[in-house]
């Protein structure tokens, strides 16, 4: 099979090389994927930087990044029902704690990590489904169900946000959603109910006035908006943190949100429980199904530019996922 991997952390261009490798064979229990796109995320390209704290150095001698990916099963292992070859299939936790990720044209996977996509589902979507889609279903229903509550979700124009703001629409929620720039329009666009910037030095105020305080919270940088959802959210409310990259260490307002009693739900999509990781996906495949969900792509890559993707990730201020075109 190809690839394309590193041994050592730098810049994308200097350590992502390609690599020829035996096609694997599935063990028990794991099914054979031949891959059509790989998708690439923010985590993905950090631990090829070397930018995860604690880990000095890579820890397989050659790592096939990405976790995210879609294709079709080609071969089954001992135990898993033959009847899955040749279904169309998307991936999650590809490269999680493992060497061999989806930037590659084949994949050996458990076979519950690997999803038969709905019928009229792309492969383009299903390798955006893993790591966002799964975040985003989560967080926005990580407390239940959403049908008439005030969801706010922060950095809306984000690949998560953007999914968040669809799927908390399509379950009945009220959304009010933060973002900048021309990202407010593309979130108005994406249905939230009111969007605002979220550099107003009358953030919380603009909130408020939407119609009360929230329910509900879906975050992406919760040290820096921690204050601010102390400000708005309501009595009993809750909180969905996937991020904090600005401020690794916030300082949290214990008091205001304790008299609140407002519950805080620290998303890692890799480490969701399997039946929270079920629901999730039943979700996404039933907002598919509504076309209540658009997973836009803001550009496809050959998987032999995989370093070219990675800095178009880096780059960020793209309105849609970075792919590697596998086959």
């Amino acid at each position: 099979m190809r690839a394309m991997g590193y041994s050592e952390f730098g810049g994308a261009e200097d350590v992502l090389n390609p690599h020829m490798l035996p096609t694997p064979d599935p063990a028990p229990g794991e099914v054979l994927v031949e891959l059509r796109c790989s998708g690439v995320n923010p985590s993905d390209v950090k631990a090829r930087a070397g930018a995860r704290p604690g880990v000095p150095k890579p820890p397989f001698p050659l790592i096939i990044p990405h976790s995210d990916g879609a294709g079709i099963v080609v071969k089954t292992g001992e135990g898993v029902d033959e009847s899955r070859i040749g279904r169309r299939v998307w991936i999650w936790n590809g490269q999680w704690q493992r060497a061999f990720g989806t930037c590659a044209t084949h994949i050996c996977l458990p076979a519950p990590q690997v999803v038969d996509m709905p019928e009229d589902v792309q492969f383009e979507t299903g390798a955006q489904l893993g790591i966002p889609g799964l975040t985003a279903a989560h967080a926005v229903f990580a407390a239940g169900p959403v049908a008439g509550k005030r969801v706010l979700i922060n950095g809306a124009a984000g690949t998560v946000g953007y999914l968040a703001t669809q799927l908390a629409v399509w379950g009945g929620a009220h959304v009010v959603a933060t973002a900048r720039g021309t990202g407010i329009e593309r979130v108005k666009d994406a249905g939230a109910h009111h969007v605002m910037a979220y550099s107003s030095d009358e953030l919380a105020t603009q909130i408020r006035e939407t119609g009360g305080p929230i329910d509900h919270v879906v975050e992406v940088e919760f040290g820096v908006n921690a204050d601010l959802i102390s400000d708005v959210i309501a009595e009993n409310g809750s909180i969905c943190a996937y991020g904090s990259a600005r401020n690794m260490r916030p300082v949290i307002p214990f008091y205001p949100l304790m008299f609140k009693a407002v519950t805080l739900h620290i998303a890692l999509i890799y480490l969701l429980q399997p039946d929270l990781r079920n629901a999730a996906i039943t979700r996404l495949h039933k907002a598919l199904a509504c076309d209540a969900l658009s997973v836009p792509v803001a550009q496809i890559y050959d998987l032999s530019r995989a370093a070219s993707a990675h800095d178009s990730v880096m780059a960020g201020a793209r309105h849609g996922g970075i792919l590697v075109a596998c086959a």
